[in-house]
């Protein structure tokens, strides 16, 4: 003999599954984009001019967490990483405080990069949302970046080139001084 769900059991199972499509916005997809347009405006803020030195010791931090847990609003190994949770980790593991922490600071604190400019390190923006500036990753070189995806998912290496990514992809910026 089965039991009839209580009001209860339905309001608890409809805030789990609430909860669980809001935690999901990292992964959800969006409108495609054209590869023409110009990356979308971001309010201004003071760039970052990191020493460019950094660039490999943040693609080997990068690769180090492959694996982590996804957790919306993480930023650490032990409790998950989120994608701007994952770079803020990144770059602050390499001795940088004060950094940004959502994607769209992250932005308006990088400088664009041509796609011919592209070097590890830098980072790449996608709008996996409807939003401009929803998801992040960092470029490790030969067309990949590694990110924290969505809920459910742990960090990893994709292809930028990925039907998912070129389709939303916003553009290249990054948080290293002019060479």
């Amino acid at each position: 003999m089965t039991q009839q769900p209580t009001s209860l059991d339905r309001r608890l199972w409809l805030l789990g599954a609430t909860g669980a499509a809001l935690l999901a916005g990292c992964g959800t997809p969006a409108p495609r984009r054209t590869a023409s347009r110009s990356q979308p405006a971001v309010r201004s803020a003071p760039s970052l001019a990191l020493d460019t030195a950094e660039r490999e010791a943040a693609v080997a931090r990068a690769m180090l967490v492959v694996n982590t847990p996804y957790r919306y609003g993480g930023n650490t190994i032990e409790g998950g990483f989120d994608c701007s949770g994952l770079v803020h980790y990144v770059f602050t593991d390499l001795g940088n405080s004060r950094l940004p922490r959502s994607t769209e600071q992250w932005a308006a604190a990088s400088t664009p990069v041509p796609e011919e400019s592209l070097q590890r390190g830098d980072l790449v923006f996608f709008n996996t949302t409807g939003k401009p500036w929803s998801h992040m990753g960092i470029y490790v070189g030969n067309g990949q970046f590694v990110h924290a995806p969505s809920t459910g998912g742990t960090v990893r290496k994709d292809s930028l080139s990925s039907r998912y990514f070129a389709a939303r992809y916003l553009g290249a910026r990054s948080v290293f001084a002019a060479q």
